[in-house]
């Protein structure tokens, strides 16, 4: 079964943008005039060491963070002001490094809890809960509890329940964290899916460079809060100032 792809313009304009942004706590800069620009359909992905300001990017173009300088552009409209609940209603979804299931609910009723969230009944959030965990090919755990959930599973349905209510673009956070070989593939094929299948943009925001160097067309690289490479995987791959801070010695290859 497939699900019907969201609808999104194509303007020039379209896309998810955060515009010379700048994040400061307690006068320590987190991000600094960051340009970023998730197109739709579209998989980009956000690199970067520790600490470099990768999450708190992610917060601001969810409205978790409102940025100290610059902004948010959404499809044009500058997202000034907007709650997460209103970035989350506008088409922007996202995961979280924790996953942040309701560890007491079962797999359905943590995706249908998202869709009545959303606005939707109780029974059309429940028909797309059930439609989106099979798409998924996990409707065999939707009576599960989540709090008795492998880890990975527990990563999977964190993704389907942000799939709810068919965002246009989905922010993903560390998806792939502790995932092995076999799996990190998986998920790389459902992304892809995400696109191919749903039209929706991802940003991919991972610690596993062979997945986002071989999944995304676009790569931005932060340090230290700063843009220090945007450019295709190919030239952030041979990129000394990428290897330098986010490599440091160690070496890594696209299979």
């Amino acid at each position: 079964m497939s699900l019907p792809s969201a609808s999104s313009a194509r303007s020039a304009s379209a896309g998810l943008h955060a515009c010379k942004v700048s994040v400061a706590f307690a006068g320590l800069r987190a991000l600094t005039q960051v340009d970023l620009c998730l197109p739709p359909a579209s998989i980009v992905g956000l690199i970067g060491p520790n600490g470099a300001g990768k999450t708190t990017m992610v917060n601001v173009l969810t409205g978790f963070q409102p940025p100290t300088e610059g902004e948010v552009r959404l499809d044009g409209q500058a997202m000034i002001g907007v709650s997460a609940v209103g970035f989350r209603r506008g088409g922007i979804a996202r995961t979280f490094q924790g996953g942040r299931l309701f560890r007491d609910l079962s797999v359905l009723d943590n995706l249908e809890a998202s869709g009545i969230g959303l606005g939707q009944s109780r029974s059309a959030s429940r028909a797309e809960a059930l439609q989106v965990l099979n798409w998924m090919g996990l409707g065999g755990l939707a009576g599960k509890p989540a709090v008795a959930l492998p880890y990975t599973d527990e990563r999977r349905i964190a993704i389907a329940r942000a799939v709810m209510g068919r965002p246009r673009y989905l922010l993903l956070d560390e998806p792939a964290a502790g995932m092995s070989e076999h799996e990190a593939s998986e998920l790389r094929e459902l992304i892809m899916r995400l696109v191919q299948e749903l039209g929706c943009g991802v940003l991919l925001i991972e610690h596993n460079l062979s997945m986002v160097l071989t999944t995304c067309s676009h790569v931005v690289v932060l340090d230290s809060g700063e843009v220090i490479a945007s450019a295709s995987p190919q030239a952030v791959h041979s990129s000394e100032r990428v290897r330098h801070a986010y490599m440091g010695t160690a070496t890594e290859t696209v299979q």
